[in-house]
């Protein structure tokens, strides 16, 4: 194993990519406010992957969109809200910029360990 694929940068990673595939499922419910019949989709689980990760352990999330349940309806069948997925948009760009910072910092760390072993 290299002293980069740890089993926190794998964690992140997947973090990364769950929180990219989450925005694309929120902006597809976004695009479809209008179309009547369409069904909020979200992804779940999605919560404790960062902690997982940061625990060295790889998150047990597989991103897969499921229709929402229990949303009120309106009478054309649609049940996307603007407020709740522009808060879960904001939600979602927290975790990624969290799980971005937490993997600069490992990239730091490797790099002080480059630098310290070529000057001794």
């Amino acid at each position: 194993m290299s002293m980069i694929e740890t089993p926190l940068m794998r964690g992140l990673e997947r973090v990364l990519d769950g929180s990219a595939h989450r925005n694309q499922v929120i902006a597809t419910n976004l695009a479809n406010v209008d179309t009547p019949g369409y069904h909020t989709r979200d992804i779940f689980p999605f919560a404790g992957e960062i902690e997982q990760a940061m625990a060295g352990e790889e998150p047990s999330f597989s991103p897969v969109a499921h229709e929402v349940r229990g949303l009120l309806q309106r009478p054309d069948g649609n049940n996307v809200s603007v407020e709740r997925e522009s808060l879960l948009l904001a939600e979602n760009q927290l975790r990624f910029t969290v799980a971005a910072q937490f993997m600069k910092a490992e990239f730091h760390r490797v790099s002080m360990a480059i630098t310290s072993g070529s000057t001794s």
